[in-house]
């Protein structure tokens, strides 16, 4: 399957699934690294019989992660995608507008203009060094990594 085939997603493509799924995978990301930080962090002390207090503040620290990174996903999908159906063209310009807008998240919960100008236009390099890439990390090397082989095999 070619770059180009497996973009075109069809009846996925649309601006509310791509702002649902964007939030809803970024909120579960958010919660699994607010339950790394809980587990790092200072806890209330789990006296003999009473974790109750140590569960809360896990579920508030998992909580808050979740909100904000689901609000940064929801945000940053939701404007690439009207982006697109706007200038009708699918580029990086889209992924710029869209890394603003999530960075500028932020900056609103700071309650500090120059930190949400200033995370907006970091996620806009990020979003935008990323998709002058190819939307890839590393070079392709030719090699496949699948848990089975491609052949069908009788030995």
């Amino acid at each position: 399957m070619e770059a180009e085939e497996a973009r075109d997603l069809g009846d996925y493509d649309t601006v509310m699934f791509r702002t649902l799924s964007g939030a809803g995978s970024s909120f579960l990301a958010g919660t699994i690294i607010g339950a790394i930080h809980a587990t790092w962090s200072d806890v209330p002390a789990v006296e003999k019989n009473v974790a109750w207090p140590a569960l809360q503040k896990t579920g508030r620290l998992m909580g808050s992660y979740g909100i904000l990174f689901g609000a940064i996903g929801a945000t940053f999908t939701m404007v690439d995608a009207v982006s697109e159906s706007i200038r009708g063209k699918k580029d990086f310009v889209n992924g710029v507008f869209g890394g603003f807008a999530a960075g500028s998240i932020l900056g609103f919960r700071a309650g500090r203009i120059p930190v949400g100008l200033g995370a907006g236009a970091a996620m806009a390099a990020v979003s935008a060094f990323m998709d002058a890439g190819g939307q890839r990390t590393r070079a392709p090397t030719g090699r496949e990594y699948l848990p089975y082989p491609r052949e069908n095999r009788d030995y």
